[in-house]
């Protein structure tokens, strides 16, 4: 499944691009997402080199996800995508 073709994967990549953000930070900006789609879609993205997983050594351990470099040149094309969508939205009122 290509990337771009989750639902999911757009807003992951959204609040990513602020910064490193943790699971349940990302959780509760994506709502309404279950711990095991996030998860999936994460590692997914992680997979195919868009995004970086750390784990800080905290107790408890915790992890962080980033855009890699790679992740962060979608960043342009997909506010394009967004925009888009918002002008389209507006057309059909």
């Amino acid at each position: 499944m290509p990337v771009e073709s989750s639902e999911l994967t757009m807003p992951c990549r959204r609040f990513l691009r602020a910064g490193p953000r943790r699971f349940n930070e990302l959780r509760l900006d994506i709502p309404p997402i279950s711990a095991k789609v996030l998860s999936q879609r994460l590692r997914e993205l992680e997979s195919r080199g868009v995004i970086t997983r750390t784990i800080q050594p905290t107790t408890p351990p915790s992890v962080e996800y980033a855009l890699t470099p790679l992740g962060q040149e979608l960043v342009p094309a997909l506010d394009a995508i967004v925009e888009v969508g918002y002008k389209l939205k507006a057309a059909v009122r």
